[in-house]
């Protein structure tokens, strides 16, 4: 197939998937429970950073994380006391136990307080077509406060060659528009061309397929390449295609 060909075969796959029926079996579904922007914006990076493993073990583990936070995760970020994270003890999604959660607690704190919160902290650091070495910055300050090295591992970092999947997908939930009521656009000071594609084991088999991506590991140099012919297609909005490469992996087995 040419790029050509590829362009109109992902436009119509992206624009297939990119609907309110993916919303019922993503982990998307946590942030759209909420109005109020910090809340989707907390939902949705909590949702974001144990999506991986079985979906539906994802949508439950992140349903409770909200039920612990009373279904309000703004207000019991910002406004809770030690003894309240006591009621995490005993959670676990795969690897990311309590421990970590109660940590993620009081590290978004941190950001809303000392930061001006999410949007103006990964922001600050992006540059014109990336936001890898803004990723890399809020790494750096969301573990800036007291806390055991095994939950540094729950937030990846592009600067050290990883995909960063999870925070790739939870900043295009953020950035890209709500147009087709999925996404949320949310962060204008932020633009889906900076966008980097959620790198994983489905959008990678069939970026390959489509000889779109030729490096093997689902690393930060394949999300480069892979990106770099994202862009090739739609500069403006390269991320959209996401949906057309995971719901041809996923849904189709492509």
């Amino acid at each position: 197939m040419k790029l050509t060909e590829i362009k109109t075969f992902l436009e119509e796959k992206a624009q297939q998937y990119e609907s309110f029926d993916f919303i019922e079996v993503d982990p998307i579904q946590i942030p759209h429970q909420f109005s109020l922007k910090e809340d989707i914006e907390i939902s949705g990076f909590l949702a974001a950073t144990i999506a991986w493993g079985n979906r539906k073990s994802i949508i439950n583990n992140a349903q409770k994380m909200m039920q612990l936070m009373d279904q309000a995760p703004y207000d019991f970020v910002i406004n809770h006391k030690e003894i309240d994270l006591a009621r995490f003890e005993g959670f676990v999604h795969r690897t990311f136990n309590a421990e970590d959660l109660r940590y993620f607690i009081k590290a978004l704190r941190h950001v809303y307080q000392e930061h001006q919160g999410l949007e103006q902290l990964f922001s600050s650091q992006a540059t014109p077509k990336s936001l890898q070495v803004a990723i890399h910055h809020f790494k750096k300050v969301f573990f800036s406060l007291p806390h055991q090295q095994r939950t540094q591992k729950h937030v990846s970092d592009p600067l050290k060659g990883s995909a960063a999947k999870r925070l790739n997908m939870y900043l295009r939930w953020m950035v890209r528009s709500n147009k087709n009521g999925v996404d949320f656009g949310l962060w204008p000071s932020i633009h889906p061309r900076q966008l980097s594609c959620p790198l994983d084991v489905h959008s990678g088999n069939v970026a390959r397929k489509l000889r779109l991506l030729k490096r093997k590991q689902n690393d930060g140099k394949a999300l480069l390449e892979l990106d770099t012919a994202l862009r090739k297609m739609d500069p403006e909005d390269p991320v959209k295609f996401d949906y057309a490469l995971f719901g041809l992996g996923v849904f189709e087995k492509f």
